[in-house]
């Protein structure tokens, strides 16, 4: 997979992203850490892994840290990759079959699809979600069964000429929008989500929420 490049925004995870790097280490990929200059724990627990590239986030904000990291992509395909354990790597394999060797310009993991599980999923997690995706079927034609789940590989170039704004999680919905407008070839697949390793989830469900609909509506109503 040398053509990929792994986007890994990172908060206060000093005890599960040692983890998650040494277990991409098996794979022939790069990997690029986003931090905000001020972790430094976190910091700290990573500075000695030599082969992933540690990039501070001048922003602040999770879509923030996923436009940095995007942007300083230098491979022809990028990966986000969640830093608290929750991702299975092995399925970086698939996805990158997919992408790769099919006219496929961006690949969503789910959670709903048949054969698919999530061992972190709350019922308030998963209304949302659901309810989310449905609207991005409904309003925007996505054909995605998962849209809140950021574990996603594209194209660079194409990402990038998307003008991606958001700063906060309601990237996560900004991100196949914007792709299906510009007419881009979008999937998901089946995947499993594992329970994070340690520590406490980032997303508030209502605040993120909120905003996550917000954007939605705004995107539907500025075609």
């Amino acid at each position: 997979m040398d053509k990929l490049t792994l986007i890994i925004p990172a908060k206060k995870e000093k005890d599960t992203l040692p983890k998650v790097l040494k277990d991409l280490k098996k794979y022939n990929l790069n990997i690029i850490v986003i931090l905000e200059g001020d972790d430094i724990e976190t910091i700290n627990a990573i500075k000695n892994f030599d082969y992933c590239e540690i990039l501070i986030q001048t922003g602040r904000g999770y879509g923030d840290a996923l436009i940095t990291g995007i942007k300083k992509v230098q491979t022809k395909f990028f990966c986000i990759f969640n830093a608290d354990g929750s991702f299975i790597s092995e399925e970086l394999i698939n996805m990158y079959k997919q992408i790769n060797e099919g006219d496929i310009d961006f690949v969503f993991a789910s959670r709903y699809l048949p054969g698919s599980s999530s061992e972190d999923d709350t019922i308030v997690t998963w209304i949302g979600n659901k309810f989310f995706s449905f609207l991005g079927n409904a309003l925007f034609s996505l054909n995605i069964s998962d849209i809140l789940y950021t574990y996603v590989m594209g194209d660079t170039l194409k990402a990038n000429s998307l003008n991606l704004k958001k700063k906060d999680f309601a990237l996560c919905v900004e991100l196949p929008i914007k792709a299906k407008r510009a007419g881009f070839n979008l999937i998901d697949i089946k995947a499993s989500e594992k329970a994070r390793i340690a520590g406490e989830k980032k997303v508030n469900a209502f605040k993120d929420g909120t905003l996550i609909l917000f954007e939605m509506i705004r995107l539907f109503f500025n075609k």
